[in-house]
């Protein structure tokens, strides 16, 4: 039977590309790195000081290159269905993303796979960079240690149940399954606060 220690083993031998792979991907997408992330530190098989250098510097990367990203689509292909797609789903979740953008960016960071989507359109809508900035640096700060611990806690609630290591990726693949799922419904129910609103907002004018 191969123990919790045989991944912990693995990973401590290529601790450098662990890292790379947590950079690439707080990129590329977030929430599920960060998870994994705080299961391999809780593990111990990353260092955190370092973990959290390439989380950092990753989350900086993705923040930058997604405005510029909008800032382009937007001087040589502001009229394409992709952005006119990005432009829909942003205004039906986020409909005071002009009036209110720094609460539209901010909260933006908690709803699962929107972030991306709304900071391409910052830039796009060419958005004052200070008040972006300061939004998703904001969000940062809660966000990125918010899904470690919760990645410590899987690792922990894991490994309380198994040391068997297949078991052990089983229950917290399924506890990340779980957590996404939750903060689906979560966003579905504020997508029906948003409906509300806005037909509260049509009936009242």
């Amino acid at each position: 039977m191969h123990t919790v220690r045989i991944l912990t083993i693995l990973v401590e031998h290529h601790q450098m590309l662990a890292y790379v792979l947590i950079f690439l991907g707080l990129i590329f997408e977030g929430e599920v790195t960060l998870i994994a992330a705080g299961i391999l530190i809780y593990l111990k098989a990353v260092n955190l000081p370092f973990a959290l250098i390439f989380i950092c510097l990753g989350s900086l990367v993705k923040t930058f290159y997604a405005y510029y990203l909008g800032v382009f689509i937007y001087k040589k292909w502001n009229h394409t269905r992709f952005m006119k797609y990005i432009e829909r789903r942003v205004s039906y979740l986020l409909p005071r993303f002009q009036q209110k953008p720094f609460f539209s960016i901010f909260i933006s960071k908690f709803i699962t796979y929107l972030n991306f989507s709304v900071i391409v359109f910052s830039g796009y809508s060419k958005i004052d960079f200070k008040t972006y900035l300061k939004a998703e640096l904001s969000a940062s700060a809660i966000w990125i240690p918010g899904l470690l611990a919760l990645g410590y806690f899987f690792g922990y609630t894991a490994l309380s149940v198994s040391h068997e290591v297949w078991r052990f990726s089983l229950i917290t693949a399924l506890l990340i399954i779980g957590f996404i799922l939750f903060i689906k419904l979560i966003t579905w129910i504020y997508e029906l606060f948003e409906e509300f609103q806005e037909y509260d907002n049509n009936k009242n004018n």
